[in-house]
């Protein structure tokens, strides 16, 4: 286990967690030009962006209300006891550039600055954003060879197009990703999807081209171990990446985000399921789709903040295991 006292959080006991300048989990803010650049393992990165949306608009307010929020995790897991700032070296590494006038530019800007993270060899943790940041987040750290993902979300975000054939949108990330060659169809599982449909070819096509969609009623036909045995077993030993988009969970839990679906995960739920990524290949996890506007109260913010901090333990796990 590593133990560098710049990479700790600041603690509850030493400056009050209502107080001093937010950063996500109270972690040092180390961007491009800090000296320790070269020391980071994982880097949690906000994305503050929400060009793809394409009806409830607030995403862009995200990772801001995330990293306020995000000042009440503590330092250790509380049943797997996980410290993940002890096992290795995790820092703020600020907001991801972004043009809000231009979506092209934008996914451009994020591309570069995540081949950037890539080549220093750290792993990244993203707050977002809308769904559509995974695009270029993918574009930039699985450019040499397909991926594998766990994605937990009400939508497949496998939809060809919006309106007049528009291919970017916050429901299109992932077949773009998989036309592209960065995610392999056959590793890609996605758990939660539910909700009312335009015409269903999104699901039609995913299935068709071997991704495995486990819609909500057949999660709650089965354990939450059998569901993770079951994506486990698909994406394997190789690399793997995790999306997690807030609105898989119910929005009696967490309302504030764009597009909610009722019949979703609880929160409880949502805990088990991420635990359950222990052990597996993990090079990069994204959190989405937390617009503060239609959350007020800041629950959101912090069920999303809570889930962040259960992904971030398991790549940890991953980050240790390969050093």
């Amino acid at each position: 286990m590593k133990n560098d006292p710049f990479f700790e959080p600041v603690s509850g006991a030493v400056l009050p967690r209502f107080a001093g300048v937010p950063s996500f989990m109270r972690l040092p803010v180390v961007e491009d030009n800090h000296d320790r650049i070269g020391d980071v393992d994982i880097g949690i990165v906000g994305v503050p962006w929400d060009g793809g949306t394409t009806n409830r608009p607030g995403a862009r307010h995200g990772p801001r209300q995330l990293r306020d929020l995000s000042t009440m995790i503590r330092a250790t897991h509380p049943v797997s006891h996980i410290s993940p700032f002890k096992m290795v070296n995790c820092a703020d590494m600020g907001d991801c550039p972004i043009n809000p006038a231009d979506l092209n530019d934008t996914m451009e800007r994020v591309t570069a600055f995540y081949k950037d993270v890539k080549s220093r060899g750290i792993t990244p943790m993203t707050a977002g954003g809308d769904h559509l940041v995974s695009l270029p987040v993918l574009r930039g750290i699985a450019s040499d060879a397909p991926v594998g993902m766990i994605h937990f979300d009400a939508h497949t975000d496998l939809f060809d197009s919006y309106f007049d054939g528009f291919k970017y949108t916050h429901g299109t990330p992932f077949r773009r990703a998989i036309e592209e060659g960065l995610l392999d169809p056959k590793r890609v599982v996605q758990i939660g999807i539910r909700g009312t449909m335009y015409d269903g070819e999104d699901i039609e096509w995913g299935r068709a081209n071997g991704v495995t969609i486990i819609t909500m009623d057949e999660f709650a036909d089965q354990t939450i171990a059998d569901v993770m045995k079951q994506a486990r077993s698909i994406v394997g030993d190789q690399p793997t990446y995790v999306s997690f988009d807030i609105d898989c969970i119910d929005p009696a839990f967490a309302p504030g985000t764009g597009t909610p679906e009722i019949g979703g995960f609880t929160t409880r739920e949502a805990q088990l399921l991420v635990r359950q990524l222990k052990g597996l290949n993990l090079i990069g996890a994204d959190l989405v789709e937390v617009s503060p506007p239609f959350d007020e109260s800041g629950n959101t913010a912090w069920v999303g903040v809570s889930m962040m901090f259960e992904i971030l333990c398991m790549l940890a796990v991953a980050v240790d295991q390969r050093n």
